[in-house]
């Protein structure tokens, strides 16, 4: 992902948030702040006949140094692409390259509604961690969330 892909992947990103079951975002973030909160490396787009249908990226879940290989999973398909194995086709890669890149852990917060991402998360070797009950308001209702974590092969006894 480059940020002349942006405007493709913030118009999925809108197709999310409309949603409300995909991100506590209201509001697609204006590039420059995406780009800051975000990984640099483990950004992927999927295309097809050169069209973004989708993308994935991490974002730190501390500054802290101790938590350099802790990131949070964010996956998003174009509407007109669900249910095609798109997103599963995300997550994978997106888990490869962060091993790759030495993350240990990967952590996705999902609302309990969204079937589908919980599914593919299970799929990829991701485990339940917690219910987070109340965890925020969105439109004066609050949500809760389901903490899931994989944990990496890489990650030793060391």
């Amino acid at each position: 992902m480059t940020d002349s892909d942006w405007k493709s992947v913030a118009g999925i990103y809108r197709q999310g948030i409309e949603t409300g079951n995909a991100t506590f975002e209201m509001l697609v973030p204006e590039w420059e702040h995406w780009n800051a909160s975000h990984l640099k490396s483990c950004r992927i787009v999927a295309e097809m006949e050169g069209v973004i249908i989708g993308w994935a990226a991490l974002s730190p879940v501390s500054a802290r140094s101790v938590y350099a290989g802790i990131a949070e999973v964010s996956v998003y398909v174009s509407n007109e692409f669900k249910g095609r194995k798109i997103g599963f086709q995300l997550l994978e890669r997106l888990i490869s390259e962060s091993e790759s890149c030495g993350i240990w852990t990967l952590q996705a917060s999902i609302f309990p509604e969204n079937t589908a991402s919980l599914r593919i998360h299970s799929l990829l070797g991701f485990r339940e961690m917690g219910y987070r009950e109340r965890i925020a308001k969105m439109k004066g209702v609050w949500r809760n969330t389901i903490l899931m974590e994989r944990r990496s092969r890489i990650c030793g006894n060391d």
